[in-house]
């Protein structure tokens, strides 16, 4: 029993020995100190923990840990005063650490200073715990080693002993400097032994335009800050528009916004946000009020005029059930013609050739897709646009089959996928200027470049342009394939039959409609095609009751056969 007293008497001593020690700062620096809840996306607590302020505009330093696979989370300073955090500024899952700011509710806040020179082997240090009492009660320790990690930063074994709540505390030099964030202990020496990650590291850690990748922080749901430069948080904005949701994605462009006002693309793009969340009269609003800023601030007017004339023609591709006030497609090539004046860039022209289109004037569409295609722009895709219109515009055959060797000769053989798409309209062009056999090659082609991974509607194209050269075998074969992918279209089966006819195999005929009869009793086509076959085997009878039937269920084509045979 008396050693037990004696246990805690000195106990007591040591403590009243620390408290006597601890230098005079401590009790403005534990100020600093703040603990940290964090929250998932059911908003339950996550994870409890410390950090500390390192600036007096809220930039604070803490365990990656507490954040990973948060929503949301706030801090508890030494007042007991609750703060949001707001941004995550970095993170590093290897090294547990990570840099935030905090939505500070009053001008600025008590923040240490980082450490100007580190401290060398069995320097004192002292750690500053999180605490809401005004005391000068810190631990006190020596570093016991120094090593290298991260390029030119430190990490720290402190002869120190660590409680769990003390993880992610400062620690500081006798003269008050923050140097490092505490690390809990691990290994046989837990008692005396625990670390330190360089704090110089943590404030290294920043995001950059490819950050979105970064798994530490898309682990973690809390808004992520932009880079430091504007070019960089351009690129960032656009690398991850397509990464996080249209509301996290509006926070981002607010910041941007916030922070460069004076940049147009930031308007442009939050009008863009929005008009993809909403059609609403008040988001409309929004969006009009966003895009008239851009171009107040603009320095190149032509390129806001374009996104203008690019929003506008895509809401009207959309067709809404109410239009915007006077958004329309006139007002579209209003915007990308004041574009085209101030600086006639190929792009523009080719925006003003799809909204020519969309208001069905051929002409001026192909005349600006003509001026496209004379240009540096020229692509297999502009050529393949200038086709379609021509296509439309009922131009000769030979014109369109001209555009679509353009759209081919601008790809190397043997193809690839990106030219699949040309050969197939090259193919349709072929067979509209009827030449079969050249568009049977195409089709070859194109099923080369997809790895033979097409569908039944591709067989059955191609079994068009067999039989147009008579190629019977291949046609039969094609069609084939066709009702194997997709048995259920009667449409196949009826082709089937009509080849087999053509080369005299009747009997496979009536074989393939009965058949298409099973599956629809109702196909009257079958039956006006049953009687063909019947007639050719010169079952005239049997013929004309197929006829017969056909004209019962509807078929229009049957009548000059019933007339020509069964009157």
């Amino acid at each position: 029993m008396k050693k037990k007293y004696l246990v805690l008497f000195v106990l007591c001593l040591l403590a009243q020995w620390t408290m006597a020690q601890a230098p005079k700062w401590v009790e403005k620096a534990k100020k600093a100190v703040f603990s940290v809840i964090t929250y998932d996306k059911d908003d339950k607590i996550l994870n409890t923990g410390n950090g500390f302020f390192v600036s007096e505009d809220g930039v604070a330093l803490s365990d990656y840990s507490l954040f990973k696979g948060a929503e949301r989370a706030l801090i508890l300073n030494s007042e007991g005063k609750q703060m949001p955090v707001e941004e995550i500024m970095g993170a590093d899952d290897m090294y547990d650490v990570i840099k935030f700011k905090v939505a500070i509710t009053e001008k600025k806040v008590p923040a240490l200073q980082m450490a100007a020179t580190v401290p060398a082997v069995d320097s004192d240090v002292y750690l500053l715990p999180y605490s809401t009492r005004k005391d000068r009660s810190c631990t006190s320790g020596k570093v016991k080693g120094v090593d290298k990690v991260a390029d030119n930063y430190n990490y720290y074994t402190l002869n120190m002993h660590l409680k769990e709540k003390m993880v992610s505390c400062p620690v500081m030099t006798p003269e008050g400097e923050v140097f490092g964030l505490a690390q809990q202990s691990s290994g046989k020496d837990t008692a005396t032994i625990c670390y330190a990650v360089d704090a110089r590291f943590v404030m290294a850690l920043k995001i950059n335009p490819l950050s979105f990748n970064d798994m530490a922080l898309r682990n973690i749901q809390i808004k992520k800050a932009l880079p430091d430069t504007e070019e960089e948080a351009l690129v960032f904005l656009y690398m991850t528009s397509s990464q996080v949701t249209p509301e996290k994605y509006a926070e981002l462009l607010d910041d941007f916004i916030a922070r460069y006002p004076a940049n147009a693309d930031g308007y442009v793009r939050r009008a863009t946000n929005l008009l993809y969340k909403s059609k609403d009269d008040a988001t409309m609003e929004k969006v009009v009020a966003d895009l008239d800023k851009a171009l107040e601030v603009a320095s190149k007017k032509d390129d806001v005029y374009y996104n203008i004339a690019k929003l506008i023609y895509g809401y009207m591709l959309e067709n809404p059930e109410k239009v915007y006030k006077d958004w329309s497609y006139d007002k579209a090539l209003e915007a990308i013609s004041k574009a085209v004046e101030l600086n006639p860039l190929p792009v523009y022209i080719q925006l003003q050739g799809d909204i020519q289109f969309a208001k069905q004037d051929y002409a001026a569409s192909l005349a600006s897709y003509e001026q496209v295609n004379r240009s540096s722009m020229a692509s297999p895709a502009t050529f393949f646009t200038t086709a379609k219109i021509k296509e439309v515009m009922q131009a000769p055959q030979e014109e369109i089959l001209a555009l679509m060797d353009s759209c081919v000769v601008r790809f190397t053989p043997p193809y690839t996928e990106a030219a699949a798409p040309y050969l197939l309209g090259r193919a349709q062009a072929r067979m509209n200027a009827d030449r079969p056999r050249q568009a049977l090659l195409d089709y070859d082609e194109y099923f080369k470049a997809m790895n033979g991974q097409v569908n039944d509607v591709f067989y059955y194209y191609r079994e068009q342009a067999a039989l147009k050269s008579k190629q019977y075998q291949r046609a039969l074969d094609d069609m084939a394939k066709a009702i194997e992918l997709n048995p259920k279209d009667l449409t196949y089966r009826a082709e089937l039959a009509v080849i087999n006819i053509r080369v005299g195999r009747n009997e496979e005929a009536l074989k393939v409609l009965d058949e298409a009869l099973k599956i629809d009793p109702k196909y009257a086509e079958a039956y006006r095609l049953k009687g063909i076959a019947q007639l050719q085997l010169k079952q005239k009878a049997e013929a004309c009751e197929s006829f017969a039937k056909a004209k019962e269920l509807g078929d229009p084509n049957v009548d000059s056969l019933i007339s020509k045979h069964c009157k």
